[in-house]
């Protein structure tokens, strides 16, 4: 299995960068793990709706190229169905036995997403309603994925 998380934005905090690194070496026995970033769009001070619109589909567009060709699309997207981490598990699992063997996950940037990506993404994931950071949801996803492939095994990961 392939999976890939593409973002926009870099990493600045280094505690950030750290627990991503430690769970992409986890995620080693599991799956090819690949990162792609793209740099923020920058928004003016007081955007008008149009100008908040063009800068989200600017930014959707580079993100949705970023996306391997035939990669099932998760969309993380605080519009999007909220699962548990077995749930989240068990569908990795079937979209494994559906024969995907590319899953890529894609995190907007600071100002959310474009309706492009929306109505692109195979699949809309909300981790919660309550507000993260971009960049902490990475962390969190990247977790996420770890957690499920141990779930998938049956094997222990939390007590």
């Amino acid at each position: 299995m392939r999976i890939t998380v593409v973002c926009a934005g870099k990493l600045k905090e280094k505690y950030l960068s750290q627990g991503i690194a430690e769970f992409q070496k986890r995620l080693t026995p599991f799956c090819s793990f690949e990162i792609r970033e793209i740099h923020e769009e920058k928004m003016p001070a007081e955007p008008s709706a149009a100008e908040k619109e063009q800068v989200l589909t600017r930014e959707g567009e580079r993100l949705l190229r970023q996306v391997p060709q035939g990669s099932y699309l998760i969309v993380l997207d605080v519009f999007g169905r909220e699962l548990s981490s077995e749930e989240l598990s068990a569908r990795l699992d079937a979209l494994t036995l559906q024969g995907k063997s590319s899953i890529t996950f894609l995190i907007g940037g600071a100002f959310g997403l474009s309706e492009e990506v929306r109505v692109a993404a195979d699949c809309r994931l909300s981790f919660s309603r309550l507000t993260f950071t971009h960049q902490m949801v990475r962390l969190l996803l990247v977790e996420q994925i770890y957690r499920a492939f141990k779930i998938s095994r049956g094997e222990k990961y939390h007590w």
